[in-house]
């Protein structure tokens, strides 16, 4: 049995149906998560902060020491404490915990609600920002636990190594190394409709994407859902499958002449290869049962337009 996710008729399109869109339940869902995120953020800052100036710039902490010198010379001096050492270390830790959940639901919210890849400089901004801000918050606390004047060489090996390698792990989680985006899902999408005649998908709980068809191997001891590519995502499911002529064969629907050039388009996309959300259109010459409908007929025309506005017509 499917379940039909949808709050629409299955197939109904209209203007705003061309360019993909997030659900209004997953723009909430991303939101909050931008907020958590943001709030985490800032409080690893701030811990950066108190690091800074709690810690390493403040001479009221030091204590007083004594050492002989090479001339044998007892001279007296002032060292940083060991409970100050410490709890760097302890501060650096939670700046990593921090950063890292944060950038996690960050990059979760990306998914949810992408960024249009459109302008470059923006879409690196918001889809890298769970790699930034760790640098910002561990590269000054860094530098200075190296420059530190008071701390032994032992305390600053120990701290500046501890800061170096949690900063690296924090960049690397927060790294988002195939990022979303509006043009991505709006390919897909593109290619659900011209190989179905409308905007349906079929997913499970488990794996991360969605797929033509109800009855395929992959969604065959699971609960299967039903609904747009936009509800899919909003569901956990952000990418469309690439075993496409099977599915459709599986349901018994017709399949493209070109069907191994659509899935490589959507491939080279799904993978940053090519930011073009318009596909090859399907090669229905000759194919029974060919897709049909107002929303494939709807887009036809959209691509089209599109095509000649790149001039590849």
């Amino acid at each position: 049995m499917v379940r039909n996710a949808s709050k629409k008729a299955a197939g109904s399109a209209g203007a705003d149906d061309r360019t993909w869109h997030a659900t209004p339940e997953a723009k909430s869902k991303a939101k909050t998560y931008r907020i958590i995120a943001l709030v985490l953020w800032a409080l690893s800052i701030a811990a950066e902060l108190g690091g800074i100036f709690g810690l390493l710039l403040n001479k009221g902490i030091l204590e007083a020491s004594t050492s002989v010198d090479d001339r044998g010379v007892l001279v007296a001096d002032e060292k940083f404490p060991t409970w100050a050492f410490v709890t760097l270390i302890g501060l650096l830790v939670v700046m990593a915990i921090l950063t890292i959940i944060g950038s996690q639901l960050w990059k979760k919210a990306q998914e949810l609600d992408p960024p249009s890849s459109a302008n470059g400089i923006s879409f690196f901004l918001k889809s890298q920002l769970g790699a930034i801000i760790p640098l910002i918050a561990f590269v000054p606390i860094i530098v200075l636990i190296f420059l530190n004047k008071d701390m032994s060489k032992q305390q600053k090996g120990w701290a500046g190594g501890v800061g170096v390698v949690l900063a690296l792990v924090a960049v690397a989680l927060g790294v988002n190394y195939d990022p979303p985006s509006i043009e991505k899902y709006t390919a897909e999408k593109q290619a659900v409709v011209q190989l179905l005649g409308e905007d349906k998908v079929y997913w499970a709980g488990g794996g991360e994407v969605y797929h033509v068809c109800a009855n395929v191997p992959d969604l065959s001891k699971s609960a299967v859902t039903s609904g747009t590519t936009a509800e899919a995502v909003a569901d956990g499911k952000p990418r469309l499958t690439l075993k496409l002529e099977s599915e459709l064969k599986a349901c018994q629907r017709a399949v493209p002449n070109n069907i191994d050039e659509i899935v490589d388009a959507i491939r080279r996309v799904q993978q940053g290869e090519v930011t073009e959300q318009v596909l090859p259109s399907p090669d229905w010459t000759g194919v029974a049962n060919a897709p049909s409908g107002d929303a494939l007929d709807e887009l036809n025309d959209v691509l089209d337009e599109a095509r000649k506005d790149d001039g590849s017509e």
